[in-house]
C-alpha cells in the first residue's frame, strides 16, 4: 500500500511539473524593434504555449503593434531560440513577420532579430529586444 501511494505521489509530481513546463511561455511579452527602416516601435506578443507544434514549448502566437493586431501566427522554442512567425497581409504576395531571440525555460526571452518577409524575401529587418513577461 505504501509503494502504491508513493507511486501515485511521484506521478502527480511528474505530471504537474510537465503541465507547468508546457505553459512556460504563455502570456504577453513586450517587444521593441529598432534599427529598422519600416518596423521600428513597440509591439505586444501573445503566446499560447500548448506544445502543439512538435516541440515542448510551441503553439499559437499573435502580435499587436504599430500596424494593428495580427492574430494568426505560431512559435517554437528550438535549441534555446524562440522563433515566432506571424501572418501579415501582403496584397498579391505572401507576407509575414519573423521574430527570433535567445530564450530560456519560459522565464525570459533575450535579444534577437526582426525580419519582415514579402514574397519569400526579406523586405525589412531590425534589432529586437523583449521585455518582461506580462508587461503589455
Amino acid at each position: 500500500m505504501k509503494s502504491l501511494l508513493s507511486a501515485a505521489v511521484t506521478l502527480a509530481v511528474v505530471f504537474s511539473g510537465t503541465a507547468a513546463m508546457a505553459h512556460g511561455f504563455s502570456g504577453n511579452w513586450p517587444m521593441t524593434v529598432t534599427q529598422s527602416q519600416r518596423g521600428n516601435g513597440a509591439y505586444c506578443l501573445t503566446l499560447n504555449d500548448s506544445g502543439s507544434l512538435g516541440f515542448p514549448h510551441s503553439g499559437s502566437a499573435s502580435v499587436t503593434g504599430p500596424g494593428g493586431k495580427l492574430p494568426f501566427g505560431t512559435f517554437q522554442l528550438i535549441n534555446h531560440l524562440i522563433v515566432v512567425t506571424i501572418q501579415q497581409p501582403g496584397g498579391s504576395q505572401n507576407a509575414g513577420l519573423v521574430f527570433v531571440a535567445v530564450a530560456g525555460d519560459g522565464t525570459g526571452i533575450g535579444k534577437g532579430a526582426y525580419d519582415q518577409v514579402y514574397g519569400g524575401e526579406a523586405f525589412d529587418s531590425g534589432a529586437l529586444a523583449f521585455g518582461t513577461k506580462g508587461g503589455c
